[in-house]
């Protein structure tokens, strides 16, 4: 991992040392490095913690695919969160989450690096999408593919879509498949 990460970023150590405390807890997170497009065109290689977080909605649990991208900066910059839906699912906008899937949370827009982490990001996630969930699957999925996103398997494995122990695609409250 110490090898991964590029000698750009500012403080490497508390960099690797929030990436090996969150994928020790949150197995289903990875780093991985990539490029970054920023809005103004500029790319950059950075790293990003890349899977789902199993997120507790109305009783049962979801697997919410994410990446979290760290700037050469981070700690003392926030990440830059997306929601990363699979070809099965849709983005839900709202508050928290933007229509590119870019997540809004005070506890970004607030980040102060003393009191905040990844992990500390994470839970709020968890705890936000659990009340308005940021995803669903896409309205008219062919029987093998809502058997998929059942199984919570996909052709590349790349992500675990949202499932439901009942086998009923995911809704959210007095919607019909979005």
């Amino acid at each position: 991992m110490k090898k991964m990460l590029p000698k750009t970023y500012n403080h490497r150590k508390e960099v690797l040392s929030e990436i090996v405390t969150v994928t020790s807890l949150y197995k289903h997170l990875e780093p991985v490095m990539d490029r970054f497009v920023f809005n103004d065109g500029t790319v950059k290689k950075l790293i990003s913690l890349v899977g789902t977080v199993a997120v507790l909605y109305q009783g049962n649990i979801y697997n919410i695919p994410l990446c979290l991208w760290l700037e050469e900066s981070y700690p003392r910059t926030p990440p830059v969160c997306y929601v990363k839906p699979t070809k099965e699912m849709m983005i839900i906008p709202s508050r928290h989450v933007n229509s590119n899937g870019q997540i809004l949370l005070p506890y970004l827009d607030e980040w102060r690096h003393t009191q905040c982490d990844l992990h500390g990001l994470i839970q709020v996630i968890m705890a936000v999408f659990g009340e308005t969930p940021p995803l669903c699957m896409r309205p008219g999925l062919g029987a093998e593919t809502q058997r998929i996103s059942q199984t919570g398997s996909t052709r590349d494995n790349s992500h675990i879509t949202l499932q439901r122990e009942d086998g009923v695609p995911f809704q959210g409250n007095n919607e019909t498949n979005c």
